[in-house]
């Protein structure tokens, strides 16, 4: 049996599943999310539609890269587990295949600082990290070095990744990133875009603070 805090944790990555497909960041099964326990992780399994999803289909991902439960971990649980070694202050990672988001992924583009909502990242741009193979070593040594002090990066010809200190805000990042992705392709359409300084965000970023969703 679960404790009522791994059971709550378990329930709530199953709603956040739900969430990015009524958010339309997401479509299918194609989307994973972690949370962080304890002294493990907390994934969806690969391949099973989330509205099959129970609190037991919910795998427990050891550090070492082990796991228990009936159902195979996603197959980007390297990521998963990487990130989460290499940064401490993420509790919640949300992984999914937003439209914009992907479009400018394919093109290999970072989202620069187009509008002052790019800060809620962390910094003055969002990277997109080189393509590699999903679920390989390649691909999570990329994403951990692109979310080096951000909170949200681009995966070429993939989707995106963004990580909270809870899933809400995780999952609220997403939604951001994808907005911002939509801007940016509109934008790219009319020319190039004018940016903000990178003074600017940084000048944002400190007068945001604790910004973002209150929960």
């Amino acid at each position: 049996m679960f404790s009522s805090t791994e059971l709550e944790k378990r329930q709530a990555i199953i709603s956040a599943c739900m969430e990015m497909n009524r958010l339309g960041i997401n479509q299918g099964t194609s989307g994973n999310i972690s949370v962080r326990h304890d002294d493990f992780i907390l994934i969806t399994p690969t391949s099973t539609p989330y509205e099959r999803l129970t609190p037991e289909s919910i795998v427990r991902l050891e550090l070492d890269g082990s796991t228990k439960g009936p159902l195979q971990a996603s197959s980007e649980w390297r990521f998963h587990r990487d990130i989460m070694i290499a940064r401490p202050d993420v509790n919640a990672i949300v992984h999914a295949h937003p439209i914009y988001s992907t479009i400018i992924a394919i093109m290999g583009l970072d989202i620069p600082p187009i509008h002052y909502m790019v800060a809620v990242a962390g910094g003055d741009d969002i990277r997109c990290a080189p393509y590699a193979t999903f679920g390989t070593e390649e691909l999570s040594r990329n994403a951990v070095e692109a979310l080096e002090g951000r909170k949200a990066c681009l995966l070429a010809h993939h989707g995106i990744i963004a990580v909270g200190d809870s899933l809400s805000k995780a999952l609220w990042l997403s939604v951001e990133v994808e907005t911002l992705a939509h801007q940016f392709h509109g934008t790219l359409q009319l020319g190039k875009p004018p940016l903000l300084p990178k003074e600017e965000i940084d000048r944002v970023i400190t007068k945001m603070g604790t910004y973002g969703l209150k929960e």
